[in-house]
């Protein structure tokens, strides 16, 4: 088996694909603007060459690409660092505070929200889209497009932090808008759910100066908004069981704009990661006692390509079909180091 699809990395020619794709979803990291959709396939490209010196400034833009087409139909993202002194990574941080009183022999349980900064932040996986025509897939592109950022960061761990953050979508209104946002956001900032996602972007000065510092009681928010803190929304729902069956784990920190989960691992524990092995390619043909399904993926002077295929490992060397070869770039008589890693 070989997929009909390849992952690769992003290409300045990408951006009238990714516009398009930008306008089937709403997401903070696919804007539907071809200016900053530009700005950031531009950052892309850099940052795979290792062009920006900073590495943990890169941010890397994945494409999910029909062979026979062209057609480009899903992207994931890696943020290689979310927050920094410039711009920090925020968070409300979900406490329990005790409360008695010896007087009335009362005493309660409050969830409070606490909003946190980190200035030093982890690796980032997100922006996650895939076209709705293809969402069915028996191939499963979803889970090709998040499993390829894994073998990506495998194959260039110095690039990334030692955690790995992945930022879930709540439950929505059928307008779009966040409930939490509404409940406390907008009152401190005056900004839609949508206008504060934008300008945040690029400044979060509104936020740090704006909201409140001391303790938010959940009890004092609306119930609906009580129950959708911490909770993932019904498309996300996939996601989430995959990041807990790889080694990801919620750890009671939300988004404050839309109060989503963020999931977290250490990134030299994540399954995929420690799986996921360097070997060399073979050009024998492929032993069918042994072969597997697996994502197979190499780096060449900047450009990264990955594809789903059967596969075998062996003593240091990996064995595939040839047309998968053929799919990762790879010349007749080339040597080349491979990524392998098993899906089954």
């Amino acid at each position: 088996m070989v997929s009909d699809y390849v992952i690769r990395s992003v290409e300045e020619d990408d951006l009238d694909e990714l516009f398009r794709l930008s306008k089937l979803v709403y997401f903070i990291n696919l804007p539907e603007d071809r200016g900053i959709l530009k700005e950031k396939i531009l950052t892309s490209v850099q940052s795979f060459c290792g062009e920006i010196e900073d590495k943990f400034a890169r941010e890397y833009i994945f494409v999910l690409e029909e062979r026979k087409t062209k057609k480009i139909v899903g992207t994931s993202m890696i943020i290689a660092r979310h927050g920094s002194p410039d711009s920090p990574h925020m968070y409300f941080e979900i406490k329990e505070l005790q409360k008695y009183s010896e007087t009335i022999h009362t005493g309660f349980i409050h969830k409070v929200l606490r909003l946190k900064f980190d200035y030093d932040g982890p690796t980032e996986i997100g922006g996650l889209v895939v076209d709705p025509d293809y969402r069915n897939s028996p191939e499963k592109l979803g889970k090709q497009l998040s499993f390829a950022r894994f073998l990506y960061i495998k194959m260039k761990r110095r690039w990334f932090k030692d955690r790995i953050l992945s930022e879930l979508m709540p439950p929505l209104t059928n307008d779009g808008e966040s409930i939490l946002w509404e409940a406390v956001g907008r009152k401190f900032t005056s900004l839609s759910y949508e206008e504060a996602d934008i300008l945040s972007r690029k400044n979060k000065e509104f936020v740090t100066s704006l909201f409140p510092r001391r303790d938010i009681y959940v009890c004092l928010l609306p119930g609906e908004v009580r129950d959708a803190i911490g909770k993932v929304g019904p498309q996300t729902k996939p996601v989430q069981h995959m990041l807990e069956k790889i080694g990801f784990e919620w750890r009671h920190h939300v988004d404050p704009f839309d109060g989503g989960p963020h999931f977290w691992a250490d990134t030299d524990k994540i399954s995929l990661i420690k799986e996921t092995k360097k070997l060399s390619l073979s050009r024998q043909p492929l032993n069918g006692k042994q072969k597997v399904t697996a994502l197979v993926g190499q780096e060449n002077d900047g450009v990264f390509r990955c594809i789903q295929t059967t596969a075998s490992s062996d003593r240091g060397y990996v064995r595939m079909p040839p047309d998968s070869v053929t799919a990762l770039g790879i010349e007749e008589g080339e040597k080349a180091k491979l990524f392998f890693m098993p899906l089954e």
